[in-house]
């Protein structure tokens, strides 16, 4: 698990550029986060082994909430949101935020950003 407190950004291996903004972001703000710390099991295999499985981006401590990043195709979007509302299905506690292209364009250009080389998927 990583934390914006007392971590290197550089040290952080992010699958895409857009993840490594948002968590520059959210170090601008003073929030706490922590990179992929939990993957969450959607389906099982008759064996009881995972079949299926969900590991948000971020988890924001002091918000008790997740944060997946979807800025890539329609695609993966659908997917994506399969699996939130799967899990929402499992784990109704769990609060999970799913931010689409359009929200992280907001937020760059809000913030006077340009947008990362690479999506996120």
């Amino acid at each position: 698990m990583r934390s914006s407190r007392g971590t290197d950004l550089e040290e952080v291996q992010f699958a895409h550029d857009s993840e490594r903004q948002f968590a520059k972001l959210l170090d601008f703000y003073g929030v706490r986060w922590q990179y992929e710390p939990v993957e969450f099991v959607l389906d099982w295999h008759e064996d009881g082994t995972a079949k299926a499985a969900f590991r948000p981006d971020f988890y924001l401590p002091e918000h008790r909430c997740f944060v997946e990043l979807t800025t890539l195709n329609q695609r993966l979007v659908t997917k994506k949101n399969a699996k939130v509302r799967r899990l929402r299905e499992l784990h109704p506690e769990i609060e999970v935020k799913l931010l689409y292209q359009r929200d992280y364009l907001a937020l760059l250009s809000k913030h006077g950003l340009s947008q990362s080389s690479s999506p996120a998927a």
